[in-house]
């Protein structure tokens, strides 16, 4: 059984996944992380030690691998824990792990983090791929105290669930960063967009995103698109972008 983790990295979501995992009766038994700052930080919210030299990882019953994509291979040849280690990353396979450890796997919250906001763990999606059945039933206890979405995803459908979060939550909230800087440069507040915000997200929990669509671009109204794109004359960036995002949705709305 799963009781003390070492967690390397001290980013958005190790953080996040830290606090859910005490939270649950978990112990995080030593944070590490390459900069003595940030590892401090977590320790100290954890209460527990931390380093920055993986040659001084503790015996834990599993090490948690939380660190940039690009990191990743770096950090594991410098791992030398006989114990259960697992990547978090939804863009990597499992593969990787193949190569220095026995028992090894996934464990991949599918969410978006940031260090300063609380999230609820307990609704958000967990994807499993592991080694052996036994890996991924203690990997699955471990999940279900945090969630009641804990499921198996291999590598493969995990690349393209990543690439679909990226669609629905990146790029959406960079079209929220680019409408958020127009209303600032005419002195108005984004918070005029929440309710509208909210209600889009909310009405696809109910109805398929292709039938919620809305807008001009759903029947190519072009007097209305025109408008826009005169208005972004001189923003060549965002009327590539509104002309590309405007013709996807309306090649989608006539051929469903």
């Amino acid at each position: 059984m799963i009781q003390k983790i070492v967690l390397i990295g001290a980013g958005n979501l190790a953080t996040q996944l830290a606090k859910a995992l005490r939270r649950n009766g978990l112990e995080v038994v030593q944070v590490y992380s390459r900069t003595e700052a940030s590892a401090k930080a977590l320790a100290q919210l954890l209460e527990c030690p931390y380093t920055t030299s993986l040659d001084e990882l503790e015996p834990c019953d599993l090490c948690m691998v939380s660190v940039k994509d690009d990191a990743l291979e770096t950090v594991l040849r410098q791992i030398q824990l006989e114990t259960i280690v697992v990547h978090t990353a939804g863009s990597i396979p499992m593969e990787p792990l193949a190569g220095y450890f026995k028992n090894f796997g996934v464990f991949y919250p599918l969410q978006t983090f940031s260090k300063q906001r609380e999230v609820d763990f307990s609704n958000i999606p967990i994807c499993l791929e592991a080694s052996s059945a036994e890996v991924f039933a203690d990997l699955q206890a471990l999940g279900e105290k945090l969630s009641s979405l804990v499921q198996p995803v291999n590598s493969e459908a995990r690349k393209v669930l990543h690439l679909a979060a990226v669609f629905t939550c990146n790029f959406v909230n960079h079209c929220y960063q680019i409408g958020d800087s127009m209303l600032e440069e005419k002195g108005l507040s984004f918070d005029l967009l929440k309710p509208l915000i909210q209600e889009t997200a909310q009405k696809i929990m109910d109805i398929k995103p292709i039938d919620a669509q809305t807008g001009p671009a759903v029947r190519m109204d072009e007097t209305i698109i025109k408008k826009h794109l005169d208005l972004l004359a001189d923003q060549a960036e965002r009327k590539r972008i509104y002309q590309l995002v405007s013709e996807s949705i309306y090649k989608t709305q006539i051929t469903k």
